[in-house]
């Protein structure tokens, strides 16, 4: 399938490491050349406004989508395509996976891990046909390989579910990966749904 939107997960601060800030920066340009849309968190801060940024800096066109709270202290991005404030964690979860064909995960810490693992559950249960990737800077993503394959070995998680998420060190692969047709079964072994398309 065509990607026309990606929704990039990431930390809202930079990291230890400048190759974080260098992922973000290559994410952002690289889906805006792509013509594909940017969404994310609405954040001007860390890896989040690095990413938006280097987009809209390439003539992209980006997507936030922040709760009220964090918009309250002056955290959203303001020089965005589009901006949403929403009234909850959960509500802006909800509304940038309607508004993407698919998620990446870049280095960032619990909230990234949440949203994306979020994203991924949701495809299992067949909620939408959606995949997830984690762009693996420099190994930060390699413990969580890992432990899908522990998921998968232990019987948690079916085999024939692994291909919900991918993970690869190149962007270019990885969205390669995510373009493909969802080729998964849901939890209890029915093919995945198609989702629908506006």
């Amino acid at each position: 399938m065509a990607l026309r939107s990606v929704a990039v997960f990431c930390g809202s601060s930079f990291g230890a490491s400048p190759v974080y800030a260098e992922a973000a920066r290559l994410t952002g340009r690289t889906l805006a050349e792509r013509g594909i849309d940017v969404v994310y968190g609405g954040g001007h801060v860390g890896l989040m406004g690095t990413v938006a940024d280097a987009a809209l800096e390439a003539g992209g066109r980006v997507v936030g989508v922040i709760p009220r709270q964090l918009d309250d202290r002056e955290l959203a991005h303001h020089g965005l395509s589009e901006l949403h404030v929403v009234e909850s964690m959960h509500a802006r979860k909800q509304l940038m996976a309607d508004l993407s064909d698919a998620f990446i995960a870049l280095p960032g810490g619990a909230g990234t891990l949440e949203e994306i693992a979020e994203q991924w559950t949701w495809a299992q249960l067949t909620i939408h046909a959606k995949p997830s990737g984690f762009l693996d800077v420099d190994g930060f993503w390699a413990p969580m390989r890992t432990m899908l394959h522990t998921m998968v070995s232990e019987g948690f998680v079916r085999a024939e579910q692994s291909g919900i998420v991918s993970f690869s060190d190149d962007l270019g692969t990885l969205l390669d990966m995510l373009a493909a047709p969802p080729s998964w079964t849901d939890k209890w072994g029915a093919a995945a749904p198609e989702t629908p398309q506006p």
